[in-house]
């Protein structure tokens, strides 16, 4: 996933790369993203109430905040990144119940405590490497939840990450980038994209005032398989697939496969 200049801050590193990345499209060109979409819009309806109010940090280009403001719930939308913000704007122009400010998950300042139903944290745990700055993401999305309220942090794999990226060649190097010498997982900032051990990132949350509910995959090994060239997966076997999947998400055999996850979690 590529080493930046170490000299930029993290802010300029995720910036440069999603100046240059099709974020928009990403959960709609390729099967293992219309899964992730789908299986994560289930978890999602399956904890908000039609009254509920989102917060949604990280929010992109706004694919899953523009969705479910459509649906009627009101919804405020956090984004670092200003090239995704405006695509968010101008894709949710005339969307009342859609609300959107440029902001860092580690710093929610413009929201009171005890604001959100559900907040979801679907994208800057992948690019927050400090362990200062991972612990004040968290405690930020908890700080703005209500009591009761039910939180849905993302996080990669980092063995999701070999799987996919580095069977091509290049395994010495990736395997360098992510894991120490004796194996343990490496997070620092010029990865871009940094992968967890699933007990790893559910360790983040001991001490936390919250009760953990599930960790779930939403995208299984697809990825790696979808560069096959006999890979086929029609209409119909995809809504098959999907709630084959969905089965299946939370199956602890099979959630180091899986590139993305969901930590979800209830405030006390």
């Amino acid at each position: 996933m590529g080493l930046q200049k170490i000299e930029e801050t993290r802010e300029q590193i995720v910036s440069s790369f999603y100046n240059e990345y099709d974020e928009e499209s990403r959960l709609d060109r390729s099967v293992h993203g219309r899964l992730e979409f789908a299986t994560t819009m289930n978890y999602i309806h399956r904890y908000a109430n039609s009254d509920s109010k989102i917060l949604e940090v990280g929010a992109g280009t706004g694919r899953y905040s523009i969705v479910l403001a459509k649906e009627g719930f009101d919804v405020t939308a956090v984004e670092l990144v200003e090239k995704n913000l405006e695509i968010l704007r101008k894709n949710g122009s005339g969307l009342g119940n859609l609300h959107s400010f440029q902001g860092d998950a580690t710093n929610l300042k413009d929201f009171a405590d005890s604001s959100f139903d559900v907040t979801l944290v679907l994208g800057p745990l992948y690019h927050l490497y400090d362990k200062d700055e991972v612990n004040r993401a968290i405690d930020e999305a908890i700080r703005v939840t209500k009591k009761g309220g039910v939180i849905m942090y993302a996080f990669i794999s980092v063995f999701a990450i070999m799987y996919a990226e580095y069977f091509y060649g290049n395994w010495k190097a990736g395997q360098e980038e992510n894991f120490t010498e004796d194996y343990k997982v490496r997070h620092f900032k010029e990865q871009l994209f940094t992968g967890y051990d699933v007990t790893e990132f559910e360790q983040l949350f001991e001490g936390k005032n919250v009760t953990w509910l599930t960790t779930a995959g939403v995208d299984g090994l697809l990825q790696p398989i979808e560069e096959r060239p006999d890979f086929k997966v029609s209409d119909e076997d995809f809504k098959a697939m999907a709630d084959w999947y969905l089965a299946f998400a939370e199956k602890r055999e099979l959630l180091g496969t899986t590139n993305h996850l969901l930590y979800i979690c209830k405030k006390n």
